[in-house]
């Protein structure tokens, strides 16, 4: 103990005590430096935020040495701070390269921006969902249908980029699809992955369309490696979902002006008791809600 004692003794008190200060400031450089720091321990998260911090560290570090150089003339000052400006740099450079390779078409940043990056989602995992669909934005021009009822296989999940989709079933009109809306989602939904089944309605373009697919079986693979990403395509095809379910319900009354609530499928028959009850849950299968609800009428006929 007693040696313990006095190290600590030497380390705090061997050193003399500022008994007179400086009375002139340190030059521009120091204060230069200082400023640099300051601004630079402000900087944020992610690939940018890094770039911004090690950038503005790397020039306080750099300014820290040249005045370690010319006015201090301390080489163990200027040796320190030359290393860890070399250090902000080297990292600088690494960064640079890791935004640079992951880089996207304009497409596909625009759909990080809208879709993604207000999740939360990093560009390396974005990287992995657009690898995942091969980079690549399929063109489907007007009046050329997606998929046809009963006839095209559910083997994939698309996400529309721009332009707008017609739903129908039997020739009637459901609803339509729009930008950053999946055009499969009930059907991705209706299987499991060992399953296989067919469109139950006719998708067809309304406008010259852009989409981005991703292949079945591909992606539950992509699933399988990253759970991270297969909770965030749940989350994405279940609010898609529920989008579809509202837009049927705005579509739908049940007579004498009362509105048909699939949220609530046993109020309308409580404002009228004369009217027998609509059951939905036997026309509104899971993962089908473009599927029509039986005993209702659409608000334009």
């Amino acid at each position: 103990m007693g040696e313990n004692a006095s190290f600590w003794e030497s380390l705090i008190y061997a050193h003399p005590t500022c008994t007179t200060w400086k009375q002139e400031a340190e030059g521009s450089i120091y204060h230069l430096a200082s400023i640099l720091f300051v601004v630079g321990f402000m900087g944020g998260s992610g690939f940018f935020g890094l770039l911004y911090v090690f950038s503005l560290l790397g020039l306080g570090f750099l300014c820290s040495s040249v005045w370690a150089w010319l006015d201090v003339c301390a080489a163990d000052i200027f040796s320190w701070n030359f290393i860890l400006f070399a250090i902000c740099f080297v990292q600088f450079i690494y960064v640079t390269y890791q935004v640079r390779s992951v880089s996207f078409d304009r497409e596909f940043q625009e759909l990080y921006n809208a879709l993604f990056q207000p999740l939360g989602i990093s560009l390396t995992v974005y990287r992995k969902i657009v690898l995942c669909c091969d980079a690549e934005v399929v063109t489907l021009e007007k009046e050329h249908c997606y998929a046809m009822q009963g006839k095209t296989p559910i083997d994939k999940l698309s996400l529309l980029v721009s332009g707008r989709i017609r739903v129908t079933v039997d020739g009637e009109f459901l609803h339509y699809i729009f930008p950053l809306q999946f055009l499969d989602s009930p059907e991705w939904d209706s299987l499991r992955p060992t399953e296989e089944g067919i469109f139950q309605v006719t998708l067809t373009a309304e406008t010259d369309c852009r989409y981005v697919a991703w292949r079945r079986k591909k992606l539950y693979l992509l699933f399988a490696k990253h759970r991270f990403i297969s909770r965030l395509f749940s989350i994405l095809i279940g609010s898609d979902i529920a989008e579809k379910l509202y837009a049927l319900n705005d579509r739908v009354h049940v007579g004498k002006g009362f509105r048909y609530d699939i949220r609530l499928p046993n109020f309308y028959h409580v404002s009228l008791p004369e009217t027998p009850p609509v059951q939905p849950s036997h026309h509104l299968q899971r993962g089908s809600p473009r599927r029509k609800p039986s005993g209702v009428t659409n608000c334009g006929s």
